[in-house]
C-alpha cells in the first residue's frame, strides 16, 4: 500500500477496475488516506472487487464493491447513481479500467481493435461523463478526475496501435475535459505509467525475457514502476495539493520520455 499522504477525510472516491494491479492499489491508497471508495470490476469479476474492500475494511477503511462492465453506457449510469447515493456525493474518480491487445499493426482485426477502444477511451469518456455531471450538480460543486493512460499514449511501440491509440486518445480527451469542465470545479488529469511489475505484466516479462530486458534498457531508472509508485500519483492528482493543476499527463516512466 501507497505511503504517501493526502487528506481525504471526507471525501467519497470511485475507482475502476479496483479489483487487481493499478487500481487496488489506488483504491487502497485513497481509504488509507481516508476516502471512503467504490471500488468497481466486471461482473464477473466483482470478487475481486469484494477482495480488494475487504482489505480495505480490514484496515479500518470504508469501501462499496459494485459490477461495472465500461462498455455499457446505461450500466455505467446506474452504478455512478449507486456510488453517488452512497455516502450523497462523489469527490474523486479514478478511470483504470483498461484491457490491451498486443498484435501487429498489420494482423491488428476490427474486433481487436473495438475491444480496446471500446474499454480504454469510449469507456472512459463515458464513465467520466457521468461522475462529471455528478460533481457539476452537487453542492458544493466540483471534484477531480484522473484517467489512467500511459506513456504508450505519448510515444511510439511496435504491436501495439490499438492500445497506444486509446491512451493518446486519453491524453487528449484528458485536456478537452479540463477546459471544458473547470468553470464547475473539476480537475482532469491524466497518469502515464511505464511498465508496472502486476500480476499481468509478470508473466509476459517471465515468458520474454529478452523483452524485459528491453524495456529496462529503455528506462533510465532501470526498473518496472509499482503499483504504488502509480497510486502515489493518482493521491497527488486526486489530491488538495495539486489544486491548481488540471489537464496535465503525469508521467510515472523512469524517465523513458525524457530521452
Amino acid at each position: 500500500m501507497s505511503t504517501a499522504s493526502a487528506d481525504f477525510h471526507g471525501k467519497v472516491a470511485l475507482v475502476t477496475g479496483a479489483g487487481s494491479g493499478i487500481g487496488r492499489a489506488c483504491a487502497e491508497a485513497l481509504a488509507a488516506n481516508g476516502a471512503a471508495v467504490v471500488a468497481t470490476e466486471l461482473p464477473d469479476r466483482l470478487d475481486a472487487a469484494e477482495t480488494t474492500v475487504a482489505d480495505i475494511e480490514r484496515a479500518g477503511g470504508e469501501a462499496l464493491a459494485l459490477g461495472l462492465d465500461v462498455r455499457d453506457v446505461a450500466e455505467i449510469g446506474r452504478c455512478v447513481h449507486e456510488a453517488a447515493t452512497w455516502r450523497g456525493r462523489l469527490d474523486a474518480l479514478v478511470n483504470n479500467a483498461g484491457v490491451a491487445v498486443r498484435r501487429s499493426a498489420f494482423e491488428l482485426t476490427e474486433a481487436d481493435w473495438d475491444a480496446v477502444l471500446d474499454v480504454n477511451l469510449r469507456g472512459v469518456f463515458f464513465v467520466a461523463q457521468a461522475v462529471g455531471r455528478v460533481l457539476r450538480d452537487q453542492q458544493p460543486q466540483g471534484g477531480a478526475i484522473v484517467n489512467i493512460s500511459s506513456i504508450m499514449g505519448l510515444v511510439g511501440s511496435t504491436e501495439r496501435a490499438a492500445y497506444g491509440a486509446s491512451k493518446g486518445g486519453v491524453v487528449n480527451l484528458t485536456r478537452m475535459l479540463a477546459v471544458e469542465w473547470a468553470p464547475h470545479g473539476i480537475r482532469v488529469n491524466a497518469v502515464c505509467p511505464t511498465f508496472v511489475d502486476t500480476p499481468l505484466t509478470r508473466p509476459m516479462f517471465e515468458a520474454r525475457p529478452e523483452y524485459h530486458a528491453e524495456v529496462l534498457g529503455k528506462t533510465p531508472l532501470g526498473r518496472l514502476a509499482t503499483v504504488d509508485e502509480v497510486a502515489a500519483a493518482v493521491l497527488y492528482l486526486a489530491g488538495p495539493s495539486s489544486s491548481m493543476t488540471t489537464g496535465h499527463a503525469l508521467t510515472v516512466d523512469g524517465g523513458w520520455t525524457a530521452q
